[in-house]
């Protein structure tokens, strides 16, 4: 008795096995492809996160504080169009505790405590800069969206032609450096006088120069020096 495969003519065994490596191999090509498109998305994410562990810590609080602020700059134009006080409009949603701390705050705020050191100057002034600088995050939006991946700079990144400034931002910053250099000029850091110190000196260039002397040698003559004080100088 012969079997069921051997009563099949052979023309539909082929067709049937044509049709099982078609349907493998489509098979195949969509888990290359799904494979393919997790490569691409896992390279993405990657990305991102590289990006954002470059990030500076408060780049979030940052951003609030940004948004913060064009609030508030919508709502002073809005107040200062209908004639009204915006700190005034403003404090009359706030409580009195409230408002008591804010302005013990506001006074406290980066106090000039004169100059100590230049790191602490500069420190000042890159807070100054900052706080004055009014981002457009419109604009922002827009490079973004133009730019794309070069949006985000990476070690290869020249940065010559992805980003033209505008003409308004040209100008504010030569005004801005026209300015530190006017206020440069009138700068004259001040010197502490210890009336305790000991005079050493005949006169303002004898003192300068005896300052020199004692900021290249001091330390080398310092044994000197005391023993000839006490008397025990040999």
């Amino acid at each position: 008795m012969a079997s069921v495969l051997d009563s099949k003519p052979s023309s539909s065994i082929e067709n049937d096995s044509a049709q099982t490596r078609k349907a493998r191999i489509d098979r195949l090509k969509n888990l290359q492809l799904r494979m393919n498109e997790a490569r691409k998305l896992n390279h993405q994410e990657v990305v991102e996160e590289d990006k954002r562990n470059k990030q500076p810590a408060n780049i979030e609080a940052k951003k609030r504080r940004v948004e913060w602020e064009e609030e508030e700059e919508k709502k002073r134009k809005e107040c200062e169009e209908k004639g009204e006080n915006y700190d005034r409009v403003k404090l009359l949603h706030i409580g009195a505790d409230e408002a008591e701390r804010w302005e013990r705050k506001k006074k406290k705020k980066n106090p000039d405590l004169g100059f100590s050191d230049f790191e602490s100057a500069t420190h000042r002034q890159y807070q100054r800069l900052t706080k004055a600088m009014k981002p457009d995050l419109e604009q922002y939006q827009r490079q973004k969206e133009k730019l794309g991946e070069a949006f985000y700079p990476t070690a290869d990144t020249l940065g010559l032609h992805q980003v033209k400034d505008s003409e308004d931002a040209v100008e504010k910053m030569v005004n801005d450096l026209e300015k530190q250099i006017d206020k440069r000029s009138k700068y004259s850091r001040r010197r502490t006088y210890d009336e305790d110190a000991d005079i050493d000196y005949i006169n303002e260039r004898n003192a300068k120069f005896n300052k020199k002397l004692d900021r290249f040698y001091g330390s080398y003559t310092a044994e000197i020096k005391q023993n000839l004080e006490r008397g025990t100088a040999v």
